[in-house]
């Protein structure tokens, strides 16, 4: 895996180690998650150093990385593990599919593909449906 600049900046300043002291099981955030946790532990140190950086094509983060040295440990740690979490929920994401397979054929093979309603069989089936497949549906973000 390929870590952007400011994840980079923060592993080499000693975040990714808070970060790695996380709980070991794969906890992901969706966006709106992640945004609220970067204002709370953030929003300070944008207005102190990233107060005219315009949002998108990683401006925001690469005036981050910029000041990664002056930038608060909670900042640091906190963008770390959502970094982490959304790569975890984009992989979960693109392995469902695969993971759900089997149960989707077992539970769900009257279901017409398309439109969320195999994914919508699986969650109605969810006792049912083996535990790895429950993980995946849940690390992705889909329950």
């Amino acid at each position: 895996m390929r870590l952007p600049k400011l994840v980079f900046a923060l592993a080499l300043s000693g975040a990714a180690a808070l970060a790695a002291a996380a709980p070991a099981a794969a906890q992901t955030v969706g966006f709106a998650d992640a945004v609220k946790i970067l204002h709370s532990s953030c929003g300070k140190d944008i207005e102190t150093y990233c107060k005219s950086v315009n949002l998108g094509n990683g401006r925001m983060q690469q005036c981050l990385a910029d000041n990664a040295d002056k930038i608060s440990a909670t900042c640091k740690a906190d963008y770390v593990q959502v970094y982490l979490s959304l790569e975890a929920r984009f992989a979960a994401q693109a392995a469902v599919g695969q993971i759900c397979d089997r149960d989707a054929r077992q539970y769900c093979s009257g279901t017409k593909p398309g439109k969320g309603h195999v994914l919508t069989c699986l969650l109605k089936a969810e006792p049912s449906v083996s535990a790895a497949c429950n993980q995946a549906i849940t690390d992705a973000g889909y329950r």
